[in-house]
């Protein structure tokens, strides 16, 4: 076996950890984030110019995964979760820019990737006849629906989602309660940040922990993290064996963790030019990048609700990987789109190029309105399909959206979300009278 790459946390706990606890864990155990001891070094040489998505993350993983149990396993779980298309295609309007489109998945999202390879790696670590895991999940929109249609049925495994009631969409919260089985649904009568703060109470509760074995499905799982890298590596290596230059990307960011993922592929050494995010009307990071202390703050509602966050638990790790704030800030762009300038981009890329975007890639689409042409290349990350978000586009536009198959199905069942305070001690206590998975 290779030597192992280890893991610590991300406010410099002494405990060092293998890959595979690590995705059992979730969260450090001092509250902190895992992240490697050091990110691996990578050359567009070492990947197959002509292979699949998942060829692209058995490559990128690799390093990730050495010497550990999950190691032989890697190929076939990247096939099994990474089995649909994330097309790079031309924009209509603005030749040499691309749109990275990550919504084919089962749940229509980016969040498909990482649930999916998440669930494949739980699946070879806990099989039949572990003690019963309890995943939990907060979700601004669709983080959740995808770990659940990732986790649904699974053996021994439940998972609780808990979302903001009344701050996602009509379709987004019809996905998140229409699974049953092992699949429980929560609405908090709160922000997303109040979701995020209970799931991290209740990780770190030794105590509850002892009685409810827990583990988390967000991006502060690095299981859910590392395979969104893989896009990345992918666009943009296709890219660069056409073009021989970086491609640069516009990330729609609200906690963090896709943008977290370009940055790493970055950093590992793959050709990805500049990085922009493309944020709400919460300033938390678009004031940082700015040059004021970072300082998280409660969100405010939007039209791109999935980003509706005011403390991104990724910042941790972004933090880890550049500790200066001088040499963080000259690496990445912010900026901040509110709701009418969301609106007059859908708008009007929808009736003068016939191109549709969900209000999130919206805001990268409207940051990359106002750059140069000659600054190019650049691709638009679309983190998901339009159709999700009928509530706010179908008004706008006039017309019905036309549903994707795998969403119009989840889309039939039944929905059900039991209400919930956003009190940590009580969604503590609903976990510990629900033992069973």
């Amino acid at each position: 076996m290779s030597e192992p790459l280890l893991y610590r946390s991300t406010r410099g706990g002494r405990h060092a950890a293998r890959i595979d606890d690590v995705i059992a864990a979730g969260l450090a155990p001092d509250g902190g984030l895992y992240v490697p001891e050091a990110l691996p070094r990578l050359d567009p040489a070492d990947f197959d110019a002509h292979g699949s998505l998942a060829d692209t993350a058995v490559t990128l993983l690799r390093p990730f995964f050495a010497g550990n149990v999950l190691s032989d396993a890697l190929p076939e779980i990247c096939r099994e979760a990474l089995n649909f298309e994330v097309p790079l295609r031309p924009l209509r309007h603005r030749r040499g820019a691309m749109m990275l489109e990550l919504f084919h998945g089962p749940s229509a999202a980016f969040k498909d990737v990482g649930a999916r390879f998440l669930a494949a790696c739980f699946r070879r670590l806990r099989p039949a006849g572990s003690t019963p895991l309890t995943i939990l999940v907060a979700t601004s929109g669709d983080t959740g629906a995808a770990v659940a249609a990732a986790f649904h049925r699974q053996p021994g495994v439940r998972v609780v989602i808990l979302y903001p009631d009344g701050r996602v969409s009509p379709r987004q919260a019809h996905q998140l309660g229409c699974f049953g089985d092992n699949v429980h649904a929560l609405r908090v009568a709160g922000s997303f940040d109040d979701c995020q703060r209970m799931v991290k109470s209740a990780l770190n509760d030794e105590v509850l922990q002892a009685q409810v074995p827990l583990s988390s499905a967000n991006s502060i799982s690095l299981g859910r993290l590392l395979p969104q890298m893989s896009y990345y590596a992918h666009s943009a290596l296709g890219w660069w064996h056409h073009h021989r230059t970086p491609l640069s990307f516009i990330v729609p960011t609200g906690n963090l963790g896709n943008a977290l993922a370009c940055v790493w592929v970055r950093e590992m050494g793959l050709p990805i030019g500049e990085i922009h995010l493309a944020c709400n009307a919460n300033m938390t990071l678009c004031d940082y990048f700015e040059g004021d202390p970072y300082s998280p703050r409660p969100a405010i509602p939007t039209l791109a609700n999935a980003m509706d966050v005011g403390a991104p638990s990724n910042f941790e790790r972004l933090r880890w990987t550049f500790p200066h704030d001088a040499d963080l800030r000259a690496e990445l762009h912010a900026s901040s789109v509110g709701d009418e300038r969301i609106v007059e981009t859908i708008v009007r890329h929808a009736k003068n190029h016939d191109e549709l975007f969900c209000p999130h890639t919206a805001t990268a689409m409207h940051v990359l309105d106002g750059l140069p042409d000659d600054h190019a290349p650049w691709a638009v990350v679309a983190t998901a399909h339009p159709a999700k978000f009928e509530s706010v586009l179908e008004p706008l536009l006039g017309f019905p959206l036309e549903v994707p198959p795998a969403l119009a199905a989840m889309l039939e069942p039944r929905a059900t979300a039991e209400p919930l305070v956003a009190e940590d001690e009580l969604l503590k206590g609903w976990l510990r009278g629900r033992v069973t998975a």
